[in-house]
């Protein structure tokens, strides 16, 4: 952040705190905001903070054109394990999950909607992971604008600086739309299924998303994914005929309950309905796609312009086993490595969410670490690169206002390989994650700076 933007963001916050430090009555109306339009984690409310995140413009456009370019790269990589079994075997599909990634979705490109996880320092950023599969939090910042409209000096703030705020959540229907018509679908309004198990955390989210797409003239329903029935024309929920399935069920959960008989995959072979994300995004969602870019071994996958960008931007990452590897332009024993530099890395399962699984070496004694690495053997890990990240202080909530330091990211969606807005999510731990207990707040890009 620039000198002259971290002036005015720090002048607003002072007069925040100067005007509501011990305002309960406020805090309390805030949440109950929060409660009512669904930016919940379970029960929780995620957004204690008073105030969005501010953007600059060049910062946000330099995020934004490095996700797009690099999201190109990981379609590459999705096509080149589709045809060679060697790469295929590195990402560590099931066999189940496999063969459902060969099914043709019907229509262009890969992912619908997807996200990069991103950890920002200074002009620099990494991106740690990539949400290609289900990503959350699409409708999060149309309900914080809500909040955030009953705090006076943010208003103000917004009036006297030109801005820009997302519309991710107008983005993902245009995309569910654009795919259907790409596979041929005729509704003028296509009829909508949000699918996933009842009860999940995220499902306050299913009702912003459901609301916002009636009102836009397209009937949707929230269902299990035991609901549906096929008689080799439509996929159906009772008399509700679906045009677009939007999955938010996890593949490998699903998989774990149904196979080739099951309505949907019925129906998504036959090419009657629209699924998205479809079951080929698991292939550059596996964490060990990041072993694919980052390993010299398959740079031949992409151009000059993408490894570049890969070198830049995708922290090195590889498949934890007993073998030798290239680090730092050298020959190493990976295990050796990870064992002698725990302080430099950490170990994430290959396909979990959530942040489930994820050890930092620099928070590990060296048994704690050794036990983690033997537990990494026996099943299929990564090993990351540490990086920087952020740290922004911001007005926050809760008996009082305070000011809190805190880590952030910045997550870019992408719709159809075009970025539109993202999640900023901060907490006090190095797990910078939602389900972990961390909070959210809304973007806003600021021009001119």
């Amino acid at each position: 952040m620039n000198e002259r933007l971290e002036k005015i963001v720090r002048e607003l916050d002072e007069s925040l705190l100067a005007k509501y430090r011990y305002d309960t009555e406020l805090f309390d109306r805030l949440t109950a905001i929060e409660r009512e339009t669904g930016i919940l984690h379970d029960t929780r409310p995620i957004c204690p903070f008073l105030r969005p995140h501010f953007f600059p413009r060049a910062r946000y456009d330099a995020v934004a054109r490095a996700a797009e370019r690099l999201n190109v790269a990981f379609e590459k990589m999705t096509l080149a394990a589709l045809a060679d079994p060697e790469i295929m075997a590195e990402l560590n599909l099931t066999e189940k999950e496999e063969r459902m990634a060969r099914i043709d979705p019907g229509y262009p490109g890969l992912c619908v909607s997807s996200r990069f996880d991103t950890y920002l320092n200074g002009e620099d950023f990494k991106f740690l992971e990539y949400n290609a599969e289900t990503p959350a939090g699409i409708g999060d910042q149309y309900s914080f604008e809500m909040v955030f409209e009953k705090v006076p000096e943010v208003c103000e703030f917004l009036a006297a600086n030109p801005h820009w705020r997302p519309r991710p959540h107008v983005s993902l229907l245009e995309a569910l739309v654009s795919a259907y018509r790409d596979m041929g679908g005729k509704r003028e309004k296509p009829n909508i299924a949000i699918v996933d198990w009842d009860g999940v955390s995220t499902a306050s989210e299913f009702e912003i998303l459901r609301r916002l797409w009636e009102a836009e003239g397209h009937a949707t329903r929230i269902v299990n994914p035991y609901a549906f029935e096929y008689d080799g024309e439509h996929l159906r929920v009772g008399d509700f005929e679906v045009d677009i399935f939007y999955k938010r069920v996890i593949i490998h959960e699903f998989l774990e309950e149904f196979d080739e008989t099951h309505p949907l995959v019925r129906a998504y072979a036959d090419g009657k309905v629209c699924m998205a994300n479809n079951f080929r995004v698991k292939v550059p969602h596996k964490k060990t796609s990041f072993a694919i870019l980052s390993d010299e071994k398959y740079a031949h996958l992409f151009t000059p312009d993408e490894l570049g960008l890969i070198r830049k931007h995708i922290p090195w990452t590889r498949r934890v086993r007993d073998a030798r590897t290239t680090f730092e332009g050298r020959e190493v024993e990976l295990l050796e490595l990870l064992r002698t530099r725990r302080e430099n890395f950490l170990l994430k399962p290959h396909d979990d969410y959530g942040g489930h699984g994820v050890r930092f070496g620099w928070e590990s004694s060296e048994s704690e670490w050794d036990a983690v690495l033997e537990n990494a053997l026996g099943h299929c890990y990564v090993a990351q690169e540490r990086v920087a990240v952020e740290k922004v202080t911001i007005p926050t909530f809760g008996k009082e206002l305070t000011m809190e330091t805190l880590n952030i990211d910045f997550d870019p969606f992408l719709f159809r390989g075009r970025v539109d807005g993202g999640l900023c999510r901060l907490s006090a731990q190095s797990l910078v994650n939602i389900t972990q207990g961390g909070g959210e707040t809304a973007l806003v890009v600021l021009e001119g700076f």
